[in-house]
């Protein structure tokens, strides 16, 4: 399912980059086939729960996978947005960002790529490593929004494929959150914490206190 994404997210980036709408049937038949994904694990991690009654290590791996995989398929959603954004046409204000949203694709696909490993290989410090990037493509995201924010104001005309870059940069920037939340809930599995929010999470004689992330 992850490497569905992953793919799906570079064929949908590459249909708006090459203004190639054709696309869309190979984006449409990935997303469909990662909705089934979705649905068989999540019926068989309630299989697994209701029969083998799992705790611990083994309990923390099965409520990671289920929201694991919640966050997989709308990593597919966005990627089918992104294509949605592709038209048949010459745009000046795409070529205006076209450096700042390859950037982002590109952070967000390593995003994705390292979290998904992490979870293969329970590898909290890797995880940890993920949660430092998503600031770094919020950042190219504002970069895009102010960008396109000024073109618009001073080329009307430009307005819808200005309103295209932007809905992009926002589905990227959405699609390096889903990868964070990957990598926080690989956290989760390994270590224990809950590390959503910013902050660690930890139970320290009955009362919760907020560390920051290292």
């Amino acid at each position: 399912m992850g490497a569905r994404c992953e793919r799906l997210v570079r064929l949908a980036f590459d249909a708006f980059l090459r203004d190639n709408p054709a696309s869309d049937q190979d984006v449409a038949d990935l997303d469909a086939r990662i909705d089934r994904d979705e649905m068989e694990i999540h019926a068989l991690i309630l299989r697994m729960l209701a029969l083998r009654q799992p705790v611990a290590d083994d309990l923390r791996f099965l409520t990671t996978a289920l929201r694991l995989t919640t966050d997989l398929e709308r990593i597919g959603d966005e990627a089918v947005n992104i294509v949605e954004r592709a038209v048949e046409e010459e745009s000046r204000a795409q070529r205006l960002v076209i450096g700042e949203l390859v950037a982002m694709s590109t952070a967000a696909l390593d995003m994705l790529h390292l979290a998904l490993d992490a979870f293969v290989r329970s590898d909290d410090e890797q995880a940890v490593g993920v949660l430092s990037c998503d600031d770094g493509v919020d950042r190219q995201c504002a970069a895009v929004i102010a960008a396109m924010t000024a073109h618009i104001s001073e080329h009307p005309g430009q307005v819808r494929s200005g309103l295209r870059s932007i809905r992009v940069a926002k589905y990227l920037e959405r699609i390096a959150d889903h990868a964070t939340n990957i990598a926080e809930e690989v956290i989760f599995m390994v270590r224990g914490d809950d590390v959503r929010h910013g902050g660690w999470l930890r139970l320290d004689g009955g009362m919760d206190r907020s560390v920051p992330l290292p």
